[in-house]
């Protein structure tokens, strides 16, 4: 075949192939036109259940009326100027804080002022005042200052005595300095004890796995109808940040302890009037002897007026035992701890079931708690 021959055939081809490709086309858009496509399935739209939800509503709502109550603290400190010999000041940490009462009483945790030359307020509108120290009671985390501002609402009280694991709670507070923040949980347990390097530590604190972080320290704890139910004041974490082991001051000592601290600037429990020791306590408990050892009866005093009997030292150097409180309200009595820790759920005036042991008799008899003893 001829070169001339071969390419007349080959442009033939083409032209066929490109024919045929043109037709293929032209069938598809016919079928498209006498088949229309099959109907996809709409896609779902999901509702977004909130505020509509009542249980968010109610947690929505106890925020917006909490907290115009709770405050943001931030402390300052002094320190030296080396080439001046003066003092200046510098931030030194932030808390929260709650308002106690209407004419500018702010409670808020004592570890939080600790160190403090000064300290500001800071309310939900963004208000900021300077705040001064009222007074403090480190032996129960807590610290009263004072603003002068207008308009506070002090949030409202509930109480500790009848708390139960697994209800609602609610924090409020500024976790690293995020204010005004809200967690949730539920109350995880009661009456916890948390040790101390500087004393006896605090007691009968509630368990709580809502968040708690830095900052939250001070903020309230609520329950489920917006009501104060303790003092947000320490976490349990190795890593310094929330694990879900929460503690909170109830508010029953905070009750107890902040009308104190504002009449005096201080606080102490109510006395029996009695003298004690836990070094002579341990002799005595090595002797079989039960309870807390009465060394000494104050004149005037409520131990007197039950007729306590204090221990006495023998001509020979031995002792001889008086009476030893076993139970003081209800609550038992085995270390000098136990008889502290019961005085501080009652305030002065009380009036007490105390139950002593001599010898190998008991008795009960019924007490007025004394005001705090001094000096």
């Amino acid at each position: 075949m001829s070169l001339r021959a071969f390419a007349a055939r080959l442009a033939l081809l083409t032209a066929a192939g490109c024919a045929l490709v043109l037709a293929w086309h032209a069938g598809l858009a016919l079928q498209a036109r006498l088949d229309p496509p099959a109907r996809q399935a709409p896609v779902p739209v999901l509702v977004d259940p909130a505020p509509g939800a009542p249980d968010e509503e109610r947690v929505i709502a106890l925020f917006e009326r909490a907290k115009s109550s709770v405050v943001f603290i931030s402390t300052r400190a002094s320190v030296p100027e080396f080439w001046t010999g003066g003092q200046r000041e510098v931030p030194r940490g932030n808390g929260s804080g709650f308002v106690w009462s209407a004419d500018g009483h702010i409670v808020t945790n004592a570890h939080v002022i600790r160190g403090a030359s000064s300290a500001t307020v800071r309310l939900a509108d963004g208000a900021t005042h300077e705040a001064r120290l009222v007074g403090a009671a480190p032996g129960y985390d807590l610290a009263v200052l004072k603003i002068e501002a207008d308009g506070l609402e002090a949030l409202p009280r509930g109480t500790s005595q009848d708390l139960q694991v697994g209800q609602s709670a609610f924090a409020i507070g500024n976790p690293f300095g995020l204010d005004f923040t809200l967690t949730t949980g539920i109350v995880s347990a009661l009456d916890r004890d948390l040790p101390s390097r500087e004393g006896p530590g605090l007691r009968g604190l509630i368990q709580t796995d809502a968040a708690i972080n830095p900052g939250n320290s001070g903020g309230p704890l609520l329950d489920s109808a917006g009501r104060l139910i303790g003092v947000n004041t320490a976490i349990f974490s190795p890593s310094g940040s929330s694990a879900g082991i929460g503690f909170a001051v109830s508010v029953d000592t905070v009750s107890r302890v902040v009308p104190q601290l504002i009449r005096t600037g201080s606080y102490a429990p109510p006395s029996l009037g009695v003298d004690i020791d836990e070094r002579v306590n341990a002799m005595a408990r090595r002797q079989g002897i039960e309870g807390v050892l009465v060394l000494g009866v104050a004149p005037g005093s409520a131990a007197e007026a039950a007729g306590l009997e204090p221990a006495r030292m023998t001509s020979d150097g031995r002792l001889r035992p008086g009476d030893a409180i076993v139970a003081l309200g209800g609550a038992p009595v085995r270390s000098v701890d136990d008889l502290l820790a019961a005085l501080l759920a009652h305030s002065p005036g009380d009036e007490v079931t105390l139950r002593v042991r001599r010898g190998g008799e008991a008795r009960e008899t019924t007490v007025i708690l004394d005001p705090p003893r001094r000096g």
